[in-house]
């Protein structure tokens, strides 16, 4: 069953204001609905895993964007310093209004994310959240059998557990600059024995589930499911990015990437429980340009535009998480209403998302999510600060357009300079990109980052020399 002919299949009793999805017990069962319960008014949705039964909270805490000392992340703030106060304040927050589900890496906030969720978590009862985290052997110097194992011993330790509820391969698809997809993949997981070693630490107890996140080469994607199909390996669930305008248009926005509609039918159709990754496109579909977002108030006034989006990633059938990275306690609040119950996309609902999917792929912004994975950068660059900005100023409508002999031209090229050199320092900026590729290789969205860097530090040169 694809998406449309679930909604279909749900849209009669989905009335935007008065049903709600509560649970799906198994992949075999209906939703249960509840009628007369608004966003917010009732209990976190949950998810059946039906390999294991786990309750699983369809809200997802991702902690790849953790609050530091100072405000913000360390996006924002690189220097700084983890606030491990606030998230346990934050994730206190979570477990009792319903989150369960954690998702972590030793990648994720300068290595330091799995000791500041060990710590938040192990202040609770073991058996009142899952925790979700990854082998994340991107870097040569963890490709041997023992580095790989070390990696795994050491989430562990750091996460103050004796077994992972959810363990990934870390952004399968991907390659180097040496390495295709296929020879990457290979090197960091079946030349070493690793993936053979963690079947065995799932035998063990150590791993409840064994699964991968996605990203890049699809050859790679369609390859483990074959296997899946084989009986060669069996993935207990799989993490792919989902969002409405990736499910038809990550492959117009980026050739390289997949589209959403592809990946969810492949799992779907073999009963793979489906963990979502990028429902608000990094942030951007919560921040819509006015035009846009007038469509969406005329048809929920009250409704931000991330909610949208959140129920938009968890209304298909055989989800079981939709992750979110949650910096702040107001957007964790917010996510939390959203999904407290999560009421379903109706089918007019959809029609008007996929309307507002084409009108946002035209705007031409870079489809950088701020994962970070491409920094640091060599050169000192702050590359998703760039992008974010560059994004923002045209999502926002403030990019310097029109007539050159108007003023209002000109006040926006003020503007949008000024704004440059407030969000990125000087020599954080693009002119500084000396096009070394180091970044581009880890990008999991398939981005040519020296190049639209440089076409970047072009379009300010042009506004600079006018």
């Amino acid at each position: 069953m694809d998406r449309r002919d679930f909604i279909k299949h749900i849209g009669g009793a989905a009335v935007a204001t008065s049903v709600v999805l509560s649970a799906c017990k198994s992949e075999n069962e209906k939703p249960q609905v509840m009628e007369g319960i608004l966003d917010g008014q009732g209990e976190m949705t949950l998810r059946t895993n039906p390999n294991t039964g786990d309750r699983v909270s369809i809200l997802g805490y991702g902690m790849m964007r953790l609050p530091v000392e100072g405000g913000g992340s360390m996006r924002d703030n690189p220097d700084s310093e983890i606030d491990q106060e606030m998230v346990n304040e934050e994730v206190d927050y979570a477990l009792t209004h319903g989150v369960n589900y954690f998702d972590t890496s030793p990648a994720y906030c300068k290595g330091l994310s799995e000791r500041a969720t060990g710590i938040a978590l192990s202040r609770h009862p073991r058996n009142s959240y899952y925790i979700a985290t990854k082998l994340s052997n991107f870097s040569p110097s963890t490709w041997s059998r023992e580095a790989s194992q070390a990696m795994f011993e050491n989430s562990l330790k750091e996460l103050q557990t004796d077994y992972i509820d959810y363990l990934l391969l870390h952004s399968i698809g991907g390659e180097t600059q040496d390495l295709n997809s296929e020879q990457l993949f290979n090197t960091r997981f079946m030349d070493n024995g690793i993936l053979d070693w963690l079947v065995e630490q799932k035998k063990a107890g150590r791993i409840r589930n064994l699964g991968f996140s996605y990203h890049g080469d699809v050859k790679i994607f369609d390859m483990l499911l074959q296997w899946h199909d084989e009986g060669r390996y069996h993935w207990d669930f799989v993490q792919i990015q989902m969002n409405y305008v990736d499910w038809h248009y990550a492959k117009r926005i980026n050739r390289r990437n997949t589209d959403a509609s592809y990946l969810y039918n492949e799992l779907h159709k073999r009963g793979i429980p489906g963990v979502i990754m990028e429902p608000i496109l990094g942030g951007r579909l919560a921040s819509l340009p006015d035009y846009i977002m007038k469509q969406l108030k005329e048809r929920e006034p009250e409704s931000p535009a991330a909610r949208w989006a959140f129920r938009y990633a968890g209304t298909p059938d055989g989800i079981l998480v939709v992750l979110s990275g949650m910096t702040y306690m107001e957007h964790l609040k917010q996510n939390v209403e959203t999904y407290s119950p999560l009421r379903l996309i109706t089918p007019e609902e959809d029609e008007l998302l996929m309307k507002i999917a084409e009108q946002y792929v035209e705007l031409k912004t870079v489809p950088c999510t701020a994962c970070n994975y491409c920094m640091p950068c060599p050169f000192g660059l702050n590359i998703p600060a760039i992008f974010g900005y560059y994004n923002k100023s045209i999502t926002e409508g403030n990019m310097p357009t029109g007539n050159r002999e108007a003023r209002e031209y000109w006040e926006a090229r003020k503007r949008f300079l000024i704004g440059y050199d407030r969000n990125v320092p000087g020599l954080r900026q693009a002119n500084h990109c000396i096009g070394c590729n180091q970044c581009a290789p880890h990008c999991p969205q398939n981005i040519d980052i020296p190049n639209e860097l440089h076409r970047i530090d072009e379009y300010v040169e042009q506004l600079k020399q006018i």
